[in-house]
């Protein structure tokens, strides 16, 4: 693929570097159309059975963006009474939000227990802490299903390596314990890890979970966890997600643990990089570009307080090059290590990747931005964390988070 962002129309017809140049940089850019695909997408994974997609909110807590997730008939999961009151600001009603915590305080407990909002309980002492909080009340349990996949060490959140969810052989003290204050164990979910591109290790969670499911009785719903991942190696014709093939697959497991269930509970998965990755790309200047031992660096205003994933997780986004706004064709790439302007070694975006010569001037375009980009932004080296702009159906484009300032930063202290 020469270019992502020309063959999609990412910008829908607007100039980005009229669009840089109106609303600064580094600048996040979203496209509406992208972002309701994929929030269409993952609405319809279950079709024959009770179904909803809870988009995981910590991929990205806008409320603009939360707002178009309510329209296209996704619920959510909130992780922080910080992401609930995201949620209910976005109009989202309590029955449409799953409190999935972890190691909270009771006062976060409370806050959702006051509200009406279903809990996730991610271990036996969370789960004593909730009954003594809510005696007779309905809770759900998150479940290690022993079974784990991801991109990264980080992200894996399932196996015996992680510190997510309660082991299967605690499932006694489970019942003890709602015994103990009179809860009913109203669902059980699981969470593998995040980005994995092949079905099976996920349809293998699915039937595990779906096994231990059977150890429980008058289930609600159980949350199968998430994950779906996207090509990050796009301009190397990386080929997307399977979800045909995938849904294929998961439906006979499904159908098989009706028939021992004997009905269907409500099934849910928890598709958050999925719903919103792509939507989005960070527009940032090149500011510097300078010969180092052989090495070129090209130097951009995209430090890791603008995009961390790079820095924390190794992961890898593609970057085109725009230059007066156009894209650079990639006919011709030469080895450059793009990096931001943080005082850190570890600032880089892209270490020895071939690219488009980049000059000073240049627009760097990182794509698939729109998870865990804004919402890990930092403010270090005292720089204000930067705006999005949501390019909408029509073309227009709005702000939906305006550029911090350093008056903003100082209002703390």
């Amino acid at each position: 693929m020469n270019s992502f962002i020309e063959n999609v129309n990412f910008f829908e017809g607007n100039d980005p570097e009229k669009i840089a140049q109106e609303y600064g940089t580094p600048l996040y850019v979203y496209n509406e159309n992208i972002l309701r695909n994929r929030m269409d997408a993952v609405a319809k994974v279950i079709t024959k059975y009770p179904y909803t997609a809870n988009y995981s909110v910590k991929a990205n807590t806008n409320i603009h963006i939360l707002k178009l997730a309510l329209e296209e008939g996704n619920n959510c999961d909130a992780m922080s009474v910080g992401e609930i009151q995201m949620l209910l600001k976005a109009g989202f009603p309590k029955e449409r939000i799953f409190f999935v915590p972890n190691n909270v305080s009771a006062e976060e407990m409370q806050f959702a227990i006051d509200h009406g909002i279903m809990t996730s309980c991610d271990s036996l002492q969370q789960l004593e802490l909730y009954g003594s909080l809510n005696k007779g009340g309905k809770v759900a349990v998150r479940i290690n299903p022993g079974v784990g996949a991801g991109h990264h060490e980080k992200v894996i959140t399932g196996g015996k390596k992680t510190k997510f969810g309660i082991s299967e052989e605690f499932i006694p003290q489970i019942f003890e314990i709602a015994a103990k204050y009179n809860l009913t164990i109203a669902g059980i979910n699981q969470h593998i890890g995040s980005l994995f591109m092949d079905p099976q290790p996920y349809l293998d969670a699915v039937t595990n979970i779906l096994r231990i499911a059977l150890q429980f009785k008058d289930l609600e719903f159980i949350d199968f966890g998430g994950g779906y991942g996207i090509p990050y190696h796009k301009l190397d014709d990386e080929k997307d997600f399977p979800m045909e093939d995938f849904k294929k697959r998961l439906e006979p497991i499904l159908d098989d643990f009706v028939v021992k269930y004997g009905r269907a509970p409500l099934f849910k998965s928890e598709p958050g990089r999925f719903c919103v990755a792509e939507g989005s790309v960070i527009l940032g200047r090149v500011h510097a570009v300078k010969h180092n031992n052989g090495k070129t660096f090209a130097g951009t205003d995209i430090g890791m307080n603008v995009l961390v994933r790079p820095s924390m997780y190794d992961s890898w986004h593609d970057i085109e090059v725009i230059r007066e706004g156009k894209v650079v064709s990639r006919d011709s790439l030469m080895e450059q290590t793009v990096t931001g302007n943080i005082c850190e070694s570890g600032d880089l975006l892209a270490k020895d990747r071939p690219l488009p010569e980049m000059k000073r001037g240049d627009l760097a375009c990182v794509l698939d931005t729109g998870a865990y980009g804004w919402s890990m932004c930092s403010t270090y080296n005292s720089r204000p964390r930067p705006a999005e702009v949501l390019i909408c159906k029509d073309g227009s484009v709005k702000v939906i988070r305006r550029r911090e300032t350093i008056e903003d930063l100082m209002r703390l202290f």
